[in-house]
């Protein structure tokens, strides 16, 4: 599966969505549009980089919408391992 790589500039995660999303990622659960969170690396100011195995960019964007989460550049990415 195509992996990507997102960027949210002013996203300020609580700590019970950043729970959700670590037990969703460690399930392998993918949403309706097959996209499944693979990291999520962020800080107290609010900078969030999604990594997302996903079928094309544009799913990535419906899964962003659908969560009511706006969606900026989304890049193809390759991993080391």
């Amino acid at each position: 599966m195509p992996q990507f790589m997102d960027f949210h500039d002013d996203m300020k995660l609580p700590e019970d969505a950043v729970r959700q999303i670590t037990d969703e990622a460690k399930a392998g659960k993918s949403d309706q549009f097959g996209v499944r969170q693979v990291e999520l690396f962020h800080n107290p100011e609010g900078k969030v980089y999604c990594l997302l195995d996903a079928p094309d960019e544009e799913a990535v964007r419906q899964h962003h919408a659908a969560l009511g989460v706006p969606c900026g550049d989304v890049h193809p990415v390759t991993g080391i391992m």
